[in-house]
């Protein structure tokens, strides 16, 4: 089975849909605001383009984070995808449909796929008993106990019947279609992947649950929801009709189907190169043209993810600079398919240097002199010199190099060209100085290098800002009718790209009024994104918890967390003496451990204790976690191993508190560890974070905890 060749007439991409546990953060964004561009620039070419986003709702996941913010999994959903479609909506992203995998329509496609499969002898019934990540939603073959290897968090063993799909009769048929279609995954470094997994062997595949109910039902099986990941690729083509009886919902489908482009991340390249695939060649469904994939956005030097606590929201960047800088800076810094830092210095210096210094002031010095001098109106040019015919060559080298560059997602690539055409135009105004008149120039001459000069930097920036459309649509409407060329919007459905050459803007064309494009961001412009994120952060803790994110302690000054300690029974007298913080911390690799213990002199205030900085204090991730399994290590006297919840993810802990808690008492308990502690080893066993505890003189830990109901994950600050 070969992918079909790309039909010119019509262009369908999607985005992952996102999975709702947690609000968008510049990551997601991200991969929005590229399938954006393409949907963009696709239709000023005159191509029928459809451009799918959405969410992914169903799940495990879903289910306990639901149970745990004490909402219905449908309540939960919806709130987060309200976010989602919020904030898309707020960045004016152009998608064409919002699916939800909550909708009767999807639910009806899913189990049309299902039963299709079924039908044609690629689902059977079995049992399976192996290790599940819940936070991948994800089998894996690892030992019981052992972390997910994609992403570290504590697996489950999990027993249970089963629904399986036969992903081992395509073994072979994947690496034929793979040779065949070179191009269907991309980058380099995803192929690789995907090539390496399946030369590896394919097993069968699981795609049903049996010990949870927030999924679709199976069909005929209402025992059985269908395994997330099934239900979730499925979007892909329940949103265009796919199991619908309207001929209208069937027309579209046979339109657009197979996509042109699966835009996902990089981590879910499995899911969509290989499962995907392999679902529709089953169900004799043709596969789509090719998927690729994008690096991770980096911040704090990590992927932005909320198990980190490093996320960026766009909101902050549009509240400052606007949402064309952020999608300017995320095209342009980042080179599509790899890694990419994001940092708001890095973000203001391209900002003021590319758009307020660049951009932004071509278009403001030429709008301004043709107001000045020419009461408005564009003069007519005249014969062209040397210099001219060097700026139209340069412009139309670039409006033939940008093309294949945006259309290849070498997106840094093709703004970097358009660049450079900025700095020639910027340069030719410069050296020809339409402003200043010679002495030995007459008025007739001075006039006619004027109308010369800046009809021709004005066809450079009508150029220029209808390749920079896609990129930035909001800047790029208002250069438009500054040029006088009207809307914008209404040229992109003409499909004016098709007819983009040099020459176009007409002597006679009357510009509007000069406005602002991008003003100048400020030296505080950092500082105030900075505030504006905490700020953001602190109000979903506060949103989380019910009420303030930083609660002043009921402990004594030198406790160093902000809750009041709760003792083990018996319980002590709290105001028996001063009680300082201090985390029940893994001990060395090479000794059993021990209890912490705390010298006299700092329990009382003004105790030796170093000062620190507020920076040195935010760079610790203390979060609320709950305990799911507490049970002793063998040989180890003082060590418990526990399973904790943070409500976004699981994870393994040793703790060398054996001798002061029961570990079976500890279950069920709320309590508060450094999430982002590295990772040590101890008696062959990973412990992933530190607990925090009050120790006592006689050096008893007391465990943190909380007097108010407080939801798993929240920060503390």
């Amino acid at each position: 089975m070969t992918s079909q060749a790309t039909t010119p007439s019509r262009y369908y991409l999607t985005t992952p849909i996102y999975y709702v546990n947690a609000r968008p953060h510049l990551g997601h964004a991200y991969s929005t605001i590229v399938c954006d561009a393409i949907a963009r620039r696709k239709r000023a070419l005159g191509i029928d383009t459809w451009f799918l986003t959405g969410t992914d709702e169903h799940g495990q996941k879903i289910e306990r984070s639901a149970k745990l913010a004490n909402r219905t999994p449908q309540e939960f959903a919806t709130a987060i995808a309200g976010e989602f479609r919020g904030l898309w909506d707020q960045l004016g992203l152009s998608y064409d449909d919002f699916i939800r995998t909550t909708e009767e329509r999807h639910k009806r496609g899913v189990q049309e796929l299902f039963a299709t499969l079924r039908d044609r002898g690629y689902i059977y019934k079995g049992s399976y008993t192996g290790q599940y990540c819940v936070s991948d939603e994800a089998w894996v073959d690892v030992a019981p106990g052992a972390p997910c290897p994609d992403c570290g968090r504590v697996t489950e063993t999990v027993s249970e019947e089963n629904y399986f799909f036969k992903l081992s009769a395509f073994e072979r048929k994947l690496l034929e279609f793979y040779e065949a279609n070179p191009g269907f995954m991309q980058p380099e470094s995803t192929r690789r992947e995907v090539l390496s997994f399946v030369r590896g062997g394919l097993k069968d595949l699981s795609v049903s649950r049996a010990s949870f109910t927030w999924g679709i039902p199976v069909p005929d099986d209402e025992k059985h929801v269908v395994y997330v990941w099934l239900d979730a690729l499925a979007n892909y083509i329940t949103a265009l009709g796919y199991g619908s009886d309207d001929p209208a919902d069937q027309a579209r489908f046979a339109k657009f189907w197979p996509a042109d482009m699966h835009l996902i991340g990089k981590e879910i390249s499995r899911f969509h190169c290989v499962y995907w695939p392999a679902f529709l060649m089953a169900a004799g469904i043709p596969v789509p043209r090719s998927v690729r994939a994008n690096g991770w956005l980096l911040f704090d030097q990590g992927k932005m993810s909320k198990s980190r606590g490093n996320i960026v929201r766009a909101e902050t960047v549009q509240a400052i600079l606007g949402a064309d800088a952020l999608r300017y800076f995320l095209l342009r810094e980042i080179p599509f398919g790899q890694d990419g830092n994001f940092s708001f210095d890095a973000l203001v210096q391209r900002y003021n240097g590319d758009l307020a210094n660049g951009y932004g002031n071509l278009v403001s010095r030429v709008v301004n002199m043709v107001h000045k001098y020419f009461g408005g109106v564009v003069p007519a040019a005249g014969a062209e010199t040397a210099a001219e015919i060097a700026l139209r060559t340069h412009t139309e080298s670039t409006l033939a190099e940008f093309g294949p560059l945006f259309d290849d997602l070498n997106f840094s690539e093709a703004l970097k060209s358009i660049w450079v055409l900025v700095a020639e135009t910027d340069g030719y105004l410069t050296a020809n100085a339409p402003w200043k008149k010679p002495t030995d120039r007459t008025d007739a001459d001075h006039a006619a290098l004027q109308a010369r000069v800046l009809a021709t930097a004005a066809e450079a920036i009508r150029v220029i800002t209808a390749l920079l459309y896609p990129i930035l649509p909001d800047a790029a409407a208002k250069v438009w009718r500054q040029l006088g060329l009207g809307e914008l919007q209404d040229a992109a459905k003409s499909s004016f790209l098709t007819q983009l050459a040099w020459g176009g803007l007409n002597a006679g064309t009357h510009f509007t009024e000069p406005a602002p494009l991008f003003p100048r961001a400020e030296k505080d412009a950092v500082e105030r994104m900075q505030n504006l994120e905490d700020e953001n952060s602190r109000s979903a803790v506060e949103a989380a918890s019910g009420g303030t994110a930083n609660p002043e302690p009921s402990a004594p000054k030198s406790a160093a967390i902000a809750a009041p300690a709760e003792k083990p029974a018996p319980k002590a007298e709290p105001a028996a003496a001063p009680v300082a913080a201090a985390p029940v911390a893994p001990p060395a690799a090479s000794a059993e451990p021990a209890a912490p213990q705390v010298p006299p002199e700092s329990l009382a205030p003004g105790g030796s204790s170093p000062q620190i900085t507020i920076d040195d204090f935010v760079k610790v991730e203390l979060r609320v976690a709950q305990v799911l399994v507490a049970e002793r290590v063998p040989k180890a006297d003082k060590l418990l191993r526990l399973e904790v919840d943070l409500g976004y993810e699981k994870r393994q802990i040793l703790a060398g508190i054996a001798q002061y808690y029961e570990p079976e008492k500890l279950i069920g308990r709320k309590i508060v560890i450094v999430a982002n502690l590295a990772p040590r080893k101890m008696r062959g066993l990973e412990s992933n974070g530190m607990l925090l505890a009050a120790s006592l003189p006689d050096g008893a830990p007391v465990l943190a905890s909380f007097l108010e109901e407080v939801p798993l994950g929240a920060r503390l600050k």
